[in-house]
């Protein structure tokens, strides 16, 4: 009776141990599950902030050029030839630089240079300095200039507004006030390249 008994006990432990081990691995499985849940949750989260980025970035772009497109360049109402003093041109220069954009940290200063007699015309020079000093560095170590140029013609009606146009430093390229927008980048630009410049140069 004894030696019957013993077979069905070791197959009830059998049994019991069977049914653990497959509990454990369903619950494994379950964990796995959620684990995966977790994941995809989360990657689905990622995808999500990224487009979000994406469309505000875009967004933002097409605002950009919507208000670059809708931008009004600023301009003064320049005096007539009859009234133009050397004096009386450089304040106007300075009004007219009251229309830009630009960090306040810039200063700049403005200088009559020179008059120059043409066939037709008369011109005279301006330069604008610019500079960021700061309280480590009050002097700076490179300016970028603007030139600007005022002519007066000799032929048209002394009652027409003086021409005036301008300059970068270390550029051809003529604008006129009214027809370009001014760009904090372009006194950037000049500073940058100078510094490099000196930066390469060893004594």
């Amino acid at each position: 009776m004894q030696g019957i008994k013993k077979p069905c006990y070791l197959l009830g432990i059998m049994s019991v141990t069977d049914a653990s081990a497959l509990r454990q691995i369903m619950d494994m499985e379950e964990e796995d599950e959620a684990i995966r849940e977790k994941a995809q949750s989360l990657i689905e989260t990622v995808i999500k902030g990224v487009k979000e980025q994406l469309e505000a970035l875009q967004k933002k772009e097409r605002g950009g050029l919507f208000s670059e497109a809708d931008y009004v360049i600023g301009n003064i109402q320049w005096i007539a030839c009859k009234d133009f003093t050397v004096e009386r041109g450089r304040q106007q220069i300075e009004e007219y630089i009251s229309t830009w954009e630009f960090h306040e940290s810039w200063l700049h200063w403005s200088d009559f240079l020179k008059e120059e007699q043409l066939k037709y015309s008369k011109r005279y020079h301006y330069r604008v300095r610019w500079s960021i000093p700061t309280c480590r560095k009050p002097i700076p170590q490179a300016t970028a200039c603007i030139y600007f140029i005022v002519e007066i013609s000799n032929i048209k009606p002394p009652t027409l507004p003086i021409e005036v146009f301008f300059i970068l430093e270390s550029n051809r390229l003529i604008h006129r006030p009214g027809r370009c927008r001014f760009r904090e980048k372009w006194l950037k630009d000049i500073i940058e390249s100078k510094m490099i410049l000196m930066e390469s140069i060893t004594f």
